[in-house]
């Protein structure tokens, strides 16, 4: 078996890329029974988040294996595989091990040490399981990773005062206006990333700002987490009438496809009215056309990397001490995984030695006649199990214990060709 992982981030693709890429989760399972049932694919587990697309899996066949993903990944975002290719990484075994470890703790993110990511490897670990993509394997992963991901927030301060995605949007807007107090702001969507918004927001002393929301409860939900704030919400239906009166507007909302274009922005804005949009969706909320229009600045998740590069310097020093901690994690998967690779040597040698220890028993049981007690047949059995046992015990413990993958692999083919297991273990007799 071989673990790979096939996918691209904020590292190797712009946000216009990775928005053709990004699977919806309500389109998780579809694109799961799809790659488990159209590839060589054992195992899959999909990772999508507004900065990464990784689609992890099990395959016995690697590189068609890793074909036939690309192919999907190119199927699914109608970009033909040789523009999409520049911006894929293609990971194997212990490099996609370490690397969902070093996701998961917050070390692959574009804000390094972001505490959102280790929600969403545990969404993928659960969605995996529910839609039947995740087995033995991608399930021992993926548990790995949450545990590496803990640790490192819990045995280092890397998430002592780290800024997400929404700090930097934020971050952005006060670099660019410099005193948010006097601006009318405006967040279209209610989830976590808008919560993170008015948090900051609010730390930056804004005063004046207002939730849209397809909900009107979940806006409502929100302004009451800042109770001491005057928070206004308002429904998505009046969306266009609040961004006319405002001059600052965030969207961070699950849309696929835009929901603020040059056409409507015309149509409400004042043309000397200068206006700051903030989309920090992926897919994007707000169209590129937008920037066409003169008193319009529109920024997006591309242009957040300056300002994340200011503030995590402090913090790179920090994550190589979480890289020690991912090293432990990596090798503890290690060796789950050489004891999982001499599992079916070990279960064919024990089955074809028990099948002759109970072949022996039952003609010395038979030869020694029905007189027998039965609690001396039993002490001949637990004899014959226990010397089973003892001879068994230094090869098995001898065979998990090697470290070097040739060496192991050496060990396994001898047992195989020396008790003569080869046949056993093919025809599907032992599995």
């Amino acid at each position: 078996m071989n673990i790979a992982v096939i996918g691209l981030s904020h590292k190797t693709a712009t946000v216009e890329v990775l928005e053709k890429l990004s699977i919806p989760e309500t389109q998780i399972e579809q694109a799961i029974t799809q790659l488990c049932n159209s590839t060589s694919a054992q195992e899959v587990a999909i990772l999508s988040t507004c900065n990464r697309l990784e689609i992890y899996v099990v395959t016995t066949e690697m590189q068609p294996g890793i074909q036939e993903v690309t192919q999907f990944l190119s199927n699914s975002s109608k970009i033909p595989l040789n523009q999409l290719r520049p911006h894929l990484f293609i990971l194997l075994h212990e490099d996609c091990i370490m690397h969902l470890m070093r996701v998961a703790a917050g070390l692959d993110s574009l804000v390094l040490g972001e505490g959102q990511i280790l929600a969403q490897v545990k969404q993928t670990h659960k969605l995996g399981q529910q839609y039947k993509g995740i087995g033995r394997i991608l399930n021992r992963l993926f548990k790995q990773a949450v545990t590496a991901g803990k640790r490192v927030r819990t045995e280092t301060s890397i998430g002592a005062g780290a800024v997400s995605i929404s700090s930097a949007a934020v971050e952005l807007a006060q670099m660019k206006l410099e005193n948010l107090a006097n601006y009318r702001v405006a967040i279209v969507g209610a989830g976590k990333m808008s919560k993170l918004l008015v948090q900051h927001l609010l730390a930056k002393d804004a005063e004046k700002i207002s939730i849209i929301n397809r909900s009107i409860e979940g806006a409502q939900e929100l302004a009451n987490a800042f109770k001491d704030a005057d928070i206004k919400v308002n429904y998505l239906s009046e969306m266009s009438q609040v961004i006319a009166n405002y001059d600052l507007v965030f969207t961070s909302t699950g849309a696929t496809e835009p929901i603020l274009d040059k056409g409507k922005l015309e149509a409400i804005l004042d043309p000397n009215q200068p206006v700051m949009l903030v989309d920090i969706s992926v897919p994007r909320n707000i169209a590129a056309d937008v920037s066409e229009l003169p008193n319009v600045r529109c920024f997006n998740v591309d242009d957040l990397k300056v300002v994340v590069d200011q503030n995590q310097e402090s913090r790179r020093q920090i994550a190589m001490e979480a890289e020690v901690l991912l090293e432990e994690e990596l090798e503890a998967f290690n060796v789950w995984w050489r004891n999982l690779e001499t599992v079916p040597t070990i279960n064919s040698l024990r089955a074809k030695i028990e099948s002759i220890r109970e072949q022996e028993l039952e003609k010395a049981l038979s030869r020694l006649g029905s007189e027998l007690a039965e609690k001396h047949q039993e002490v001949i059995e637990a004899l014959t199990r226990g010397i089973v046992n003892k001879i068994l015990h230094d090869p098995m413990v001898q065979l998990r214990a090697q470290q070097d993958i040739e060496a192991r692999r050496h060990a396994m083919q001898t047992l195989q060709f020396l008790f003569n297991l080869e046949s056993e273990m093919t025809s599907g007799k032992v599995i």
